[in-house]
């Protein structure tokens, strides 16, 4: 039977830190969470709310569970479409003991009518419960033990200005990894896998993993299966780079789809600018999937900008694709 480091079942919850020390990266954040939970905990009192936002995958989940095991606390965990009543929520809230950690993953979707409970429940530690409606509701309020909010989101504009403005204890940024971050995941990922991996294949999985600890993890089950199955298990830059291609995933960490996208701009557009609706239609793809999905990263690699009139191939873009990039016009005087 398998174990569950390599089950994949198991992978993401088994490659997960459970130490400062294990979590690469983000020192900024690991630096100011140490100072806060260290005074928290010698004032014998709950840390502080906490928010953290960015991109997914990049390690806010993890940061939640490092938190809470550095302080000796229960963590409860849930996500912002799971609270659909205010009902949902006194439960979560009422069930919690003194100093446990609140979790809520994809806090920016959560519904006002939440938000507006969660406020009080935040600064006073009460729980405003209506009864009725009209002239006769009659409000009840629940005293709640101390706790911590820990809440993530990749779309922090989207929590209301009163709900971002309750987290006293911080609001963090996780940032992108740089290539030797990731080569340093991988490379322990690799570890507790039990795979073998050279050090040349660490760093062509890093180019290629978007900056994301989960993308580069994702990577390196693929190669440790390709190695499996077509060499001796051992994960060679030649094998990485073998299962790279079959999941056409390029140098720069592009896939098959986010080149289509490219194509389609620069092929039937001539680079743009091109309106996202309009660029949806042409490769039958939703508009989610190409403002929320793919063009995050090509902006961030410089392949693609925004303007006024719409969405716009640049030279590094052509480049990438093997393509002349035409002569830009003179401005017409």
């Amino acid at each position: 039977m398998s174990t569950p480091a390599n089950n994949d079942k198991y992978l993401d919850q088994t490659l997960r830190p459970d130490n400062w020390g294990d979590y690469i990266g983000q020192e900024s954040i690991k630096n100011n969470l140490k100072i806060l939970l260290g005074a928290a905990m010698e004032r014998e009192e709950p840390p502080e709310h906490l928010l953290f936002y960015g991109p997914a995958g990049l390690g806010k989940t993890t940061l939640a569970h490092l938190i809470t095991k550095e302080i000796g606390a229960q963590m409860k965990s849930t996500s912002g479409p799971a609270i659909e009543r205010v009902g949902d929520l006194a439960s979560i809230l009422t069930n919690l003991s003194p100093g446990d950690i609140l979790f809520i993953d994809e806090a920016h979707r959560l519904n006002k009518m939440i938000e507006e409970v969660l406020y009080p429940a935040m600064e006073s530690g009460a729980l405003d419960i209506i009864i009725g409606k009209g002239p006769s509701a009659r409000t009840i309020q629940l005293d709640l033990p101390p706790f911590t909010l820990i809440a993530a989101t990749t779309r922090i504009s989207l929590l209301s200005s009163p709900l971002r403005s309750r987290f006293s204890g911080g609001t963090f940024r996780l940032e992108f990894y740089t290539e030797k971050e990731i080569q340093r995941i991988v490379a322990r990922s690799a570890k507790i896998l039990g795979a073998e991996l050279a050090e040349e294949a660490a760093a062509e999985i890093a180019k290629r993993s978007r900056s994301t600890p989960r993308t580069a993890n994702h990577l390196l089950k693929r190669c440790r299966d390709y190695a499996q199955v077509h060499g001796d298990g051992i994960i060679g830059i030649d094998s990485a780079a073998k299962a790279l291609e079959l999941l056409e995933i390029d140098e720069s960490g592009l896939t098959a789809n986010d080149r289509r996208i490219l194509e389609i701009l620069i092929e039937k557009f001539g680079g743009g600018p091109v309106g996202l609706q309009t660029l949806a239609a042409a490769a039958s793809e939703e508009e989610a999937t190409i403002g929320e999905v793919c063009e995050p990263y090509l902006l961030q690699l410089g392949f693609i900008e925004r303007t006024p009139r719409g969405r716009v191939a640049t030279p590094r873009a052509y480049e990438h694709l093997g393509k002349m990039a035409p002569h830009p016009q003179k401005p017409l005087l």
